[in-house]
């Protein structure tokens, strides 16, 4: 948790160039004015991505649409902080909200950070929208090899025997069958049948 703080801190250092309102906003330990941050006028993109992440991880549900938001962000290190401080936020919507995100075809781009924050939850959504997404995947010349890759990593961490059709369907694809051979040797043997 501290190396994560620290290289977010540092990233959104750069991106202000420092000053008075980003020490403020590191500084402070008041959550009313971190949260004021969030819903403010004209608040740039990095004070609202260090307000919901300090909030997250504070476990303030406040920072819950923020956070959502940001795993849904074009840049990776935003979506990876915000899968970070989701994950440790605690809110019962975060699992819906990354499922729908990994689900979601416009936005299957960005599908990575959702993904992995699903096995991270281990929530009822998680093994359902990871199968989903992988069997999208599965088409030819589909260009997301790293969401299917991570789903099928997930499923084989998340050992659940629903996700034995889909896995054993990953074989044929040589960027996945390695994995696929791991996570179809994690779902306990008895079930492997069923």
């Amino acid at each position: 948790m501290d190396e994560e703080l620290r290289v977010l801190t540092e990233r959104l250092r750069r991106e202000s160039r420092g000053g008075a309102a980003y020490e403020r906003l590191v500084g402070t330990g008041d959550h009313d004015e971190l949260a004021g941050v969030l819903t403010a006028p004209g608040q740039p993109l990095w004070a609202r991505e260090l307000a919901a992440y300090r909030l997250g991880v504070a476990g303030d549900r406040r920072a819950f649409e923020s956070l959502v938001l940001l795993l849904n962000h074009r840049d990776p290190p935003r979506c990876a902080a915000a899968a970070e401080a989701l994950a440790m936020l605690g809110d019962p919507r975060t699992a819906r909200a990354a499922a729908a995100l990994a689900t979601n075809e416009l936005r299957v781009a960005y599908a990575l950070q959702p993904v992995r924050l699903l096995v991270r939850l281990r929530a009822p959504e998680s093994v359902p929208a990871l199968i989903t997404t992988l069997e999208r995947r599965l088409r030819p010349h589909d260009p997301y090899r790293r969401v299917a890759l991570a789903c099928v990593e997930g499923l084989g961490t998340l050992a659940d025997p629903r996700a034995k059709r889909v896995l054993t369907e990953s074989l044929a694809h040589p960027a996945l069958a390695e994995a696929a051979v791991t996570a179809l040797g994690l779902i306990p043997r008895q079930q492997r049948r069923s």
